[in-house]
């Protein structure tokens, strides 16, 4: 009976054994936060609530993400956007507000504090840029985007870079190429017209002396804090994605406000 008991836990042991290198073997070390298994990649960190983001008492406050972190990950990974929105976006708003203060500058109109700015001011240029640049992107993004302008958005999108996707290209190349840190633009020029554009940190085509001047309507970031732990150095792959979640409802509605 002994012998016979120690056979069929000898046994066992080897099935559970052989089970637990099996699991090995599907599933890799631990990558950039996340489990690689043969089959699929799983995020093991979980993220937060949007909702539970608030700046501190000041002039001006977060605006809203209109979606949850998790919602865009097929193109952009939670994790990123938890820290985007909750550490960055916050930060700059933050930053803003105590550089109003120090600058005794009781404005609450961003556009107007761009448009005016003292670009040797540099806490006021960073965090006020930083706010307004990181307010226009999240808005833009959708995890149910309007896939194409309609109107005459389109219309003047077609007769300035001949179609959607020509736009699209110019604006890739634009991040693409601004090296390090900066920004991709789609403005409305102060004529009425279209342009494509870049800007280096957190300036934008609003300040004093941009090399293209006008009113923002879609902004990408090509900050790396926006893209490295889905896409590391790839920029040019996640400029691909962001076209994804890219609503063409939000920058149409931010095109009209321009008119």
């Amino acid at each position: 009976m002994i012998k016979k008991t120690i056979t069929l836990m000898s046994v066992l042991g080897l099935f559970f054994f052989a089970q637990s290198c099996e699991d090995k073997k599907n599933t890799e070390a631990p990558v950039g936060g996340e489990v690689v298994t043969t089959d699929t990649v799983k995020t093991s960190e979980t993220v937060g609530n949007p909702t539970d983001v608030k700046a501190d008492p000041g002039t001006f406050q977060i605006k809203p993400l209109k979606y949850g972190y998790d919602e865009l990950s097929q193109y952009i990974d939670a994790k990123t956007m938890e820290v985007h929105f909750s550490k960055h976006y916050l930060g700059y708003t933050n930053k803003l507000n105590a550089a109003l203060k120090e600058a005794n500058n009781k404005s609450n109109d961003i556009v107007s504090i761009l448009k005016n700015l003292d670009m040797n001011n540099s806490a006021l240029r960073n965090n006020a840029g930083g706010y307004y640049n990181h307010m226009l992107y999240f808005d833009i993004m959708s995890p149910n985007p309007q896939k194409a302008p309609t109107g005459e958005l389109k219309t003047k999108i077609d007769a300035t870079f001949g179609s959607v996707d020509g736009l699209l290209k110019q604006l890739d190349e634009a991040g693409a190429k601004r090296f390090g840190s900066g920004w991709a633009w789609l403005v409305v020029k102060a004529d009425g017209t279209l342009a494509v554009t870049s800007t280096a940190n957190q300036d934008n085509p609003l300040m004093p002396g941009a090399e293209v001047a006008g009113t923002p309507i879609l902004g990408i970031d090509v900050w790396e804090h926006a893209y490295y732990l889905k896409y590391q150095n790839k920029r040019e792959d996640y400029l691909t994605a962001f076209n994804n979640v890219l609503d063409w409802k939000q920058v149409e509605e931010n095109f009209k406000k321009v008119k």
